[in-house]
């Protein structure tokens, strides 16, 4: 069978399999969980690895579960394709979690389903047979940066080193194993238009993570004010430092800073003496992040030096800009185009977003297409996917396309790519990178 016979069998697999990869994608919509927390999806992805006969890993960095299909030619090589457990935090969509707040307006139930759709497919077609390398289908956790203190708390307790999944399991050696990885996000469709797309993408932004606190001093609110040090109002006066310098933060660094307080005093009679916050600072590159970040840091502590208050500042290792890797993304494209047609297939301007796949391109080859496919904001009340195909099928048939580009006669393709590859970090000094942050 040649290289493109063997792409169509998988591509109808794939298909074929329409009904079984929509019921898992639901499944895990209608139960979403958060960060460091997703057992019942982790359960979902395990039960599916069983009835496909899939050997896997499972509780990797507390929920992730990783499976292997071996290639039938050898295993010259291995291609990841990943899939996020955990949901967003967005209370006000109609299908979130009542307790917790969760829904999946992220997308990330399209990815586990596509994940598994490309397992499905490669082991239905006979596929793996002709590979010379391997496949790990990984459901990773904890992809959102959110609950930054609840993750505070589990580091502190050690069951975990990071707050962000990737970072957590390439410390723990997961990626050990994995030269090069695919995933996939969706995305929103513009009314006007009718159908989806899939968006080749290039860069995105990183972050640094901040844990802030403001302390003052309790009083009578409204019988002795003069007797305490408000900081709720230093808190205010840092937020508008940080406003007064954005002017100078240069358009090419995509800088953002954008704060939440999580605690904002605890009576309404009582001057604040604690107020708490959590933010990101984000940038398109690691030293404009890190600038910024320092700038920022300044404002904020000014807000508390004008009313006579203290700022506390907890800077965290966040995520690290998405650089995806022009082979893969090419190979991505070229196959994109045949599926759905190069009117619907074109290559993505940078992202002002972050994910910690970013964390992953710094240290190996990774591609992370955008397929729109979605009506309404991401992480927005709105969130709804209109073209199923789009979001559970045609990126399944991508990868599984592409994985068989890379690893088809004798992995020729993998080998020419890692023989030109030179990783932006390696593993030891991407550890000490976020290890900085402790010192």
């Amino acid at each position: 069978m040649n290289k493109e016979q063997l792409k169509q069998k998988v591509c109808q697999a794939i298909a074929d399999r329409k009904v079984d990869i929509k019921a898992m994608a639901l499944a895990i919509w209608e139960e979403p969980e958060l960060g460091y927390k997703e057992t019942k999806t982790a359960q979902k992805v395990e039960a599916a690895f069983d009835k496909l006969g899939v050997e896997y890993r499972n509780k990797l960095a507390l929920t992730g579960v990783k499976g292997r299909l071996k290639g039938g030619k050898g295993s010259k090589y291995s291609v990841a394709v990943i899939g996020e457990l955990d949901a967003i935090i967005c209370a006000d969509h109609p299908s979130a979690n009542d307790i917790s707040g969760a829904a999946h307006c992220c997308g990330h139930n399209a990815q586990i389903a596509n994940m598994m759709a490309v397992t499905m497919g490669l082991i239905d077609s006979g596929a793996m047979e002709y590979l010379a390398g391997d496949v790990v289908p990984f459901a990773v956790p904890a992809e959102e940066y959110v609950e930054i203190t609840y993750r505070k708390r589990l580091i502190e307790e050690g069951k975990i080193k990071y707050v962000g999944g990737k970072p957590e399991l390439i410390h723990r050696g997961e990626f050990d194993d994995i030269d090069m990885a695919l995933q996939i996000h969706l995305t929103s469709v513009p009314k006007d238009r009718s159908n989806g797309f899939i968006e080749i993408s290039t860069t995105s932004n990183g972050f640094i993570g901040k844990l802030i606190e403001y302390k003052g001093e309790a009083a009578h609110a409204a019988a002795a004010p003069h007797a305490g040090v408000n900081a709720l109002n230093a808190a205010m006066m840092g937020m508008m430092g940080v406003h007064a310098i954005r002017e100078t933060f240069q358009e090419k660094d995509y800088i953002r800073f954008h704060p939440i307080i999580t605690q904002g005093g605890d009576l309404v009679n009582v001057i604040p003496s604690s107020v708490k916050m959590e933010s990101y600072v984000r940038a398109s590159n690691v030293p404009a992040m890190i600038d910024a970040n320092e700038r920022i840091n300044r404002a904020l502590k000014a807000g508390a030096m004008s009313v006579g208050a203290t700022c506390e500042i907890k800077d965290l290792p966040g995520y690290l800009p998405l650089q995806n890797n022009p082979t893969l993304n090419e190979l991505l494209q070229n196959n994109a185009q045949q599926l759905i047609g190069e009117e619907n297939v074109w290559v993505a301007p940078h992202m002002t977003g972050s994910t910690d796949t970013g964390d992953l391109s710094h240290i190996m080859p990774v591609s992370h297409p955008w397929i729109g496919s979605v009506r309404g904001v991401l992480h927005g009340k709105d969130y709804e996917v209109f073209d199923e195909d789009m979001a559970y099928i045609r990126p399944a048939q991508m990868m599984a396309c592409t994985i068989i580009d890379l690893l088809y006669n004798d992995a020729e393709q993998a080998e020419q790519m890692m023989a030109n590859y030179q990783p932006l970090m390696t593993k030891e000094a991407y550890l000490e990178f976020l290890s900085d942050f402790d010192k």
